[in-house]
């Protein structure tokens, strides 16, 4: 068991989630690091010990609910308690017309992006509700998409709608248990993921251009500061965004 307080992280292998995950341990928190491939988990745990903390890397599929539940038990028996939840995993397609994609492409992204944070969420109620001190706070990693699309994103885009939806509607039912709930929605954070964005991004009028991208540190930051609030208070949404991102006035 600990006295620190304790973060779980999904999708925190690599970019946001890692930085997510190490800034959380640098703030005082253990950590519980979860994701798809364990190598890249179990790195980042190291870095997350570097900074003094506690750190458990534990492979999931968050679209697998067998999955979900093992490592929710896995973080109560390690920690014996969870104070933060990040929902950060997630997953998009190759861009191609909505009519071109495939149901396996569809059911995929639903599974990552919205089915997982479902059941991650319905696993962090019943442990932050029952636990001593009652309550916790969850953090769903939302997007510039849950506002405006790109093109050829349906299901990116569908999914990240109803992030806002659930976010929404869990933090109403937390609200009688003390649980907290929030979104940060971010745009063009500097990461692997978004890499190609230097090269060149297709966008609504049918050009490709270049987009400015921002140090995935101020995701990581923003990410410790609504952690960090005391339970009556509580960030619903947040945007971060690369300033000159095309997300006002896109398209």
């Amino acid at each position: 068991m600990t006295t620190a307080k304790v973060a779980l992280v999904t999708g925190a292998g690599t970019g946001i989630g890692k930085a997510s995950a190490i800034a959380l341990a640098k703030a005082g928190y253990s950590v519980v690091l979860a994701g798809r491939r364990l190598e890249p988990l179990q790195q980042a745990a190291r870095e997350a010990e570097a900074q003094g903390a506690r750190a458990v890397a534990v492979a999931t599929d968050v679209g697998d609910h067998a999955q979900v539940k093992a490592l929710f038990a896995k973080t109560k028996q390690a920690f014996g308690r969870l104070d933060v939840l990040f929902n950060n995993a997630g997953m998009g397609t190759p861009a191609m017309p909505l009519e071109d994609l495939s149901y396996e492409q569809w059911k995929a992204v639903v599974d990552v992006n919205l089915t997982g944070p479902f059941l991650c969420t319905q696993e962090a109620f019943r442990i932050m509700k029952d636990q001593t001190p009652r309550g916790g706070r969850i953090i769903n990693n939302g997007s510039i998409s849950a506002y405006a699309p790109r093109p050829f994103s349906a299901p990116y885009t569908a999914t990240k709608h109803a992030i806002s939806g659930l976010t929404r509607a869990s933090s109403l039912d937390g609200r009688a248990y003390d649980i907290a709930v929030g979104q940060i929605d971010i745009g063009n954070a500097a990461t692997e993921m978004t890499e190609r964005m230097k090269a060149g991004v297709l966008q609504p009028d049918g050009t490709t251009r270049a987009e400015p991208r921002m140090d995935v540190e101020h995701v990581a930051n923003a990410v410790v500061h609504m952690a960090s609030l005391p339970l009556d208070a509580n960030v619903l949404f947040m945007t971060v965004m690369a300033t000159k991102m095309p997300f006002v006035g896109r398209g």
